[in-house]
């Protein structure tokens, strides 16, 4: 039976903060703090953890082999030698958001009736542009079965592709036909706009979606120059609803206007600036929330935390679920160590829907697979890291080390 699967990327050992990514306020904010990897990994598997006892089926993508030495000896270099802002490039842990790692076509919407996904090259940022070969070793062994999954390689340069977190999915239900929509930038004032109108329509291409149901739709430059440099800061959809600040495209009436002739059945649940000002929304990461489908029915949202600090934020939420929409419940969660480098809820997870039983059950979460990764987090994921840590030969070790025990853990070897 197809259904949501929502996979979690696992917050990597290396987790740290070197404000390596241009336009996302919260990673520049906190350029040069000191993080806590253990505290940020235990935080993602509580998060799963509470998605699970919601209802909802969970699985996990793993963090990536850092530091990626291969990477900067390409650019003829080396972990001793390099400068600061490579180093740490090489050691990033931005994979951890699993909204990045590949835009998702369920079986419903393709012309083959195979689920299809294709791995971002998130060529826009350096130190995010060596994920994709780890990524699409893990979508091809959690997704190895021909039948049911296409799993692609990257649309190529130069057009610019950041996954899930610009592409939106309407249905009646998940396992029903959807329209699809891609969201495109173009500019973004002293930010760039990371998601190319191309690779949307490559990825439509590869994917068999039908024209009469597939949109691409331009993120608005306001948005992007406020920080929102992908369209989940600032717009979310599931099944029937869209969830969606009013500053978030470049055409509202048009965007609204195309999507209506496209699923008639659409709610639009729209914020006013004049209610939540674009930079409260992204202050509080607002729309990076999992808009998630009850087993009981309904719509809830895991936020972060943090939306409960920005008073027009919550006072709009409260009135939202007081009232008769679509959203009923809230669902506040600590990602705060996910937060502070600029990735809320949604950031952490890549939606897949189809039946679990034809995924690689060890990507699949199960309360005793949860209780694994704890234990071996807490005893191997380093407590914190300052940016001098980076400069240290041994570190290293400590970080293969311990992402090595996670593999074993999980009999996941195959990606060692």
């Amino acid at each position: 039976m197809l259904t949501e699967i929502n996979f979690d990327g696992i917050i990597g050992p290396s987790h740290n903060y070197a404000g390596l990514s241009l336009g996302n306020i919260a990673s520049a904010s906190n350029a040069g703090a000191v993080s806590e990897p253990r505290a940020a990994a235990l935080q993602g598997v509580a998060k799963m953890r509470a998605n699970m006892a919601l209802g909802l089926v969970q699985g996990f993508l793993l963090p990536l082999d850092r530091p990626n030495t291969g990477w900067l000896e390409s650019l003829g270099g080396d972990l001793a030698n390099a400068e600061p802002h490579m180093r740490a490039a090489a050691y990033s842990a931005s994979a951890m958001w699993a909204a990045n790692a590949a835009t998702v076509s369920p079986a419903p919407d393709t012309a083959d009736s195979r689920c299809h996904l294709t791995v971002a090259n998130l060529v826009t940022m350096p130190h995010r542009s060596h994920e994709w070969t780890g990524t699409l070793a893990q979508l091809q062994l959690a997704f190895a079965d021909t039948r049911h999954f296409a799993v692609h390689g990257p649309v190529p340069a130069p057009f610019g592709d950041e996954g899930a977190a610009n592409h939106m999915r309407l249905c009646d239900g998940h396992g029903s036909a959807g329209v699809e929509i891609f969201v495109y930038g173009k500019a973004g004032g002293p930010f760039p706009a990371r998601q190319h109108i191309e690779a949307g329509k490559a990825i439509a291409r590869r994917h068999g979606l039908a024209p009469e149901r597939t949109l691409f739709i331009q993120q608005s430059e306001t948005a992007i120059a406020a920080g929102a440099f992908h369209n989940d800061v600032v717009a979310v959809a599931n099944e029937t609803v869209l969830f969606t600040h009013e500053q978030a495209f470049a055409d509202r009436d048009g965007t609204y206007a195309a999507i209506r002739a496209a699923f008639q059945a659409v709610q639009i649940v729209e914020v006013h600036a004049s209610a939540v000002s674009l930079a409260d929304a992204i202050k509080s990461y607002l729309f990076n929330a999992q808009l998630v489908s009850l087993p009981q029915g309904g719509h809830a949202l895991v936020l972060p935390s943090e939306s409960q600090e920005v008073p027009t934020v919550w006072q709009w939420l409260e009135a939202m679920v007081a009232g008769n929409g679509p959203i009923r419940q809230l669902v506040p969660v600590n990602v705060r160590q996910s937060m502070a480098n600029g990735g809320g809820p949604a950031c952490l997870r890549l939606r897949v829907v189809a039946d679990p039983a034809t995924v690689d059950p060890r990507f699949i979460a199960t309360l005793e697979r949860l209780d694994i990764l704890e234990r071996v987090i807490a005893r191997h994921w380093p407590e914190r890291i300052a940016p001098s840590h980076l400069a240290d030969p041994a570190f290293a070790d400590t970080v293969r080390v311990a992402r090595n025990a996670l593999l074993e853990a999980l009999e996941l070897q195959e990606l060692t």
